[in-house]
């Protein structure tokens, strides 16, 4: 069986752990806080969650993770089997992951928990949103998908990634970074409604005042 090692208030880990359940596949969670332990380093190089091990060894990053369950996995099609469609997909994922998600995490500190961020990072993201929005406004297709007509793995990238990304625009900009891409806000809330989608969400929520104590801890 599949084992997915990590913890619920991570959103790459829950991109993988929603791929699983969309495709009724069996695996066992395991939790694991990525660090650079050495126990920590023999199963992820870079000491990240998540990670998944398979009857072979570990796999890392959560890109080749996905792309490894869809090669090796029954169950439904998150990667289009025509090979132009399947570019398609795996751009809006490395653009969302890259021009969204990175430069939203540099303000996670202070937009979820209670930290200072500098005011010029915070301005490098604000303008790095914002061009990074444009560019999935005019790449992503919401139809009602992002990448069309049927659930993608570059939908558990949206969900899992924008959805952060507004709230920090919100909370530090006073900026609504969907304003303009109604389809989109109709798709972060059709998505919300997804039953694993909610089911993760309630992991998540019971996972969370654990993960706040662990964070305040380190301060």
């Amino acid at each position: 069986m599949l084992k997915l090692y990590g913890f619920s208030v991570s959103n790459y880990y829950n991109m993988v752990k929603l791929a699983l359940l969309e495709k009724g596949l069996p695996f066992e969670e395991v939790p694991f806080f990525g660090n650079q332990t050495p126990e920590a380093l023999a199963i992820s190089p870079r000491g990240k969650v998540p990670v998944l091990k398979t009857e072979q060894g570990f796999i890392n990053e959560t890109s080749v993770i996905l792309e490894y369950i869809e090669q090796t996995q029954p169950g439904k099609a998150l990667l289009p089997s025509d090979p132009f469609e399947r570019a398609q997909v795996l751009a809006l994922c490395r653009e969302i992951e890259l021009y969204i998600e990175l430069p939203g995490r540099a303000c996670y500190g202070e937009a979820f928990f209670g930290m200072s961020v500098p005011e010029a990072i915070k301005e490098k993201t604000r303008a790095e949103l914002l061009l990074g929005f444009a560019s999935l406004g005019r790449h992503g297709k919401f139809s009602p998908y992002v990448a069309g007509d049927s659930l993608s793995v570059a939908d558990l990238y949206f969900f899992y990634s924008v959805s952060l990304a507004c709230q920090v625009g919100r909370k530090l900009f006073d900026i609504d970074l969907l304003a303009d891409m109604p389809a989109a806000k109709a798709l972060m809330e059709r998505l919300g409604q997804n039953p694993h989608v909610q089911r993760i969400a309630a992991d998540r929520e019971a996972a969370m005042p654990g993960f706040l104590a662990m964070i305040a801890a380190k301060k």
